[in-house]
């Protein structure tokens, strides 16, 4: 997507000085500073879908598009997903992975689920990030597989495994698990990665291999509620857009996988960086436990998050887990478009106005 950058308008007076009887001379203009006018952002009002089919039991979805075909990605064994045609109705469609990779069992040797994946595209291929862990251990990492294609029913279907990228232990700053791939205005491919503890982090992806840029080893904190007023460290599942020529972090805050007891919400900042510092409206450091409400429970739908996005013609399609209170808390697939306002900050037509 094509962001057009504001337009400045540079006025340049030029003064000249006529006397009479006297050879004309022009006196040298006085500077004068370019007036810049600031155009509001483009408003723009969300869309909310109601999926329908093979929904239930998604948990942490990360959307695509490649041809005809939308294919939703989530937690579960060997990573099931999803296809649709119209982002409506959606049938199962496969597993990514035939059997767990054997760096997975040493991480868990009881795994069932592998988490949070999360799809890109970019050196001509799909890039998958996915997680193995333990619900509340540091000991995690997250893995890649790649494929030229998601079509299951295509000749050039194979999902090859790259082993770990990153790997984290009691003791670290970081989780390793929901992982967000992010391409920036350059081209240039970034992780962001982080669950609890001290919070959500970024380091430079190598565009060749996927894994880590051994050239740039800088880990940048993006958020961090352990310093926060909140006395908590209930932050996780980051997923970072670009709109209008700054960068928007959203971020799951509180509890997730409790069914309607869930307290899950999503928050967001922006930045005129990739790597930081977020702030939210009220312009407090993500770093600092700050984060704008745009998700949370309404109607029959509990503890709604961990969010993924699709853009599609400059609409920002945000898919994200909501556990379903009119049927014993199952959490299932939720889909709707942002709203943006003339500040440039989002907002959901589930909350109401914003």
């Amino acid at each position: 997507m094509k962001i057009s950058p504001p337009r400045i308008i540079s006025t340049i007076l030029m003064i000249t000085s006529f006397n009479a009887c006297q050879p004309v001379t022009v006196k040298p203009a006085n500077p004068v500073q370019p007036t810049v006018v600031n155009t509001p952002a483009p408003v723009f009002t969300g869309t909310m879908l109601e999926p329908q089919g093979f929904i239930q039991r998604t948990h942490d979805p990360a959307i695509a598009h490649e041809g005809d075909t939308y294919y939703v990605f989530s937690t579960g064994s060997r990573i099931p997903f999803i296809c649709s045609k119209d982002k409506i109705n959606w049938e199962f469609c496969g597993r990514v992975i035939e059997k767990d990779p054997a760096w997975v069992r040493e991480i868990n040797p009881n795994l069932v689920d592998l988490w949070a994946p999360d799809i890109s595209y970019f050196n001509d291929q799909w890039h998958l990030y996915y997680a193995a862990s333990n619900f509340g251990s540091q000991n995690s990492a997250i893995g890649l597989a790649t494929n030229v294609t998601l079509d299951p029913n295509s000749p050039d279907y194979n999902w090859v495994d790259h082993g770990i990228v990153l790997r984290s232990q009691p003791g670290d700053k970081w989780n390793a698990i929901d992982a967000n791939l992010v391409i920036d205005e350059n081209g240039e491919t970034w992780l962001a990665w982080g669950s609890f503890w001290q919070g959500i982090w970024m380091r430079k992806i190598d565009r060749a291999t996927g894994l880590f840029d051994e050239n740039d080893t800088n880990d940048y904190p993006l958020a961090d509620r352990s310093t926060g007023p909140d006395n908590t460290s209930a932050i996780e599942a980051a997923f970072i857009i670009r709109h209008v020529g700054k960068w928007y972090l959203f971020a799951s805050f509180d509890q997730c996988c409790q069914g309607i007891a869930s307290t899950y919400n999503v928050r967001v900042g922006r930045s005129d960086s990739l790597t930081g510092p977020y702030v939210d409206r009220e312009g407090v450091p993500m770093t600092e436990g700050g984060g704008t409400l745009i998700l949370s429970a309404y109607g029959q739908w509990k503890g709604p998050g961990h969010n993924g996005m699709l853009i599609e013609d400059d609409v920002y399609w945000m898919v994200y887990h909501a556990y379903d209170a009119k049927q014993i808390g199952i959490p299932k697939l939720r889909i709707e478009s942002l709203s943006w306002d003339g500040g440039g900050w989002p907002s959901l037509p589930s909350q109401g106005k914003p």
